[in-house]
């Protein structure tokens, strides 16, 4: 016990489980993509609600969400530790060092970077994962003939007895699905072009945050050997700072300016 607890109260052990959480966190934003993608059918909001609801309600991605929710505030935590305990240790800078050259911008700023991010999850959340369970979202009835797939859509208010968010029957060759209808909340929310910019701004914040965040958690946990990290900077900076950031930054503005 004396052994690990100076591993894990270290700068050093702070820094290996911001890596890690850090990671993860990318490991999530991959598969968030993935079902986000359901947005861009042109299936009335079809296939997202079938996915929303699979993802609030299937238990091994509950219990994935709250490890999500936890390596969030972790990240957050550790984050701000060590960036207070650091300027403690220095609380006057070297006038002859210059920091700007020895050093990338977000590398120094990834305080900022990270607090637009942590506004952005807290106002993300409220608009949809609050709405989706305790709030206004609209409902939705779908449906399919099985034969030939054609599909009719219908608000409804009259919500069944036994209906938890979701409540699939087949009749007659009709498939009937009734569900929360999140796609019209995120097609309603991102008509207001202030949020919309918001969401552009912070998908920027995003994009800095990881084209240096990414590397430095591999190196932390000491992957940084010569063959792989160039491998490792490209993925960071396309990857990670380039293409996850704008296909998300994408969403906002199909819906602002083509829905």
């Amino acid at each position: 016990m004396s052994k690990s607890k100076p591993v894990l109260t270290s700068s050093l052990g702070k820094k290996l489980v911001m890596s890690l959480t850090g990671l993860f966190l990318c490991t999530f934003l991959i598969v968030h993509l993935i079902g986000n993608f359901q947005l861009f059918n042109d299936d009335l909001g079809y296939s997202f609600n079938n996915y929303a609801y699979f993802m609030t309600h299937f238990t091994p991605i509950k219990v994935v969400s709250y490890l999500l929710y936890a390596s969030i505030i972790i990240h957050a935590v550790y984050a701000l530790i060590l960036t207070i305990k650091n300027k403690a240790a220095r609380p006057i800078q070297y006038k002859e060092t210059d920091g700007k050259a020895n050093s990338t911008w977000n590398s120094r700023n990834m305080g900022i970077l990270g607090t637009v991010l942590l506004i952005f999850i807290a106002t993300h959340m409220q608009n949809f994962w609050f709405q989706y369970k305790f709030g206004t979202t609209p409902y939705v009835e779908y449906r399919t003939e099985i034969a030939t797939g054609d599909r009719q859509t219908d608000q409804f208010d009259n919500v069944p007895d036994n209906y938890n968010g979701y409540l699939k029957t087949e009749n007659d060759g009709i498939e009937t699905i009734k569900s929360k209808d999140l796609y019209t909340q995120v097609a309603v929310t991102f008509k207001n072009p202030l949020l919309v910019l918001f969401y552009v701004v912070a998908m920027g914040a995003l994009s800095f945050h990881l084209i240096h965040g990414f590397q430095s958690a591999f190196q932390t946990v000491g992957f940084n050997h010569r063959r792989y990290i160039g491998v490792i900077r490209a993925i960071g900076v396309w990857g990670f700072g380039v293409i996850i950031p704008v296909l998300f930054a994408l969403m906002p503005l199909y819906f602002y300016f083509l829905k």
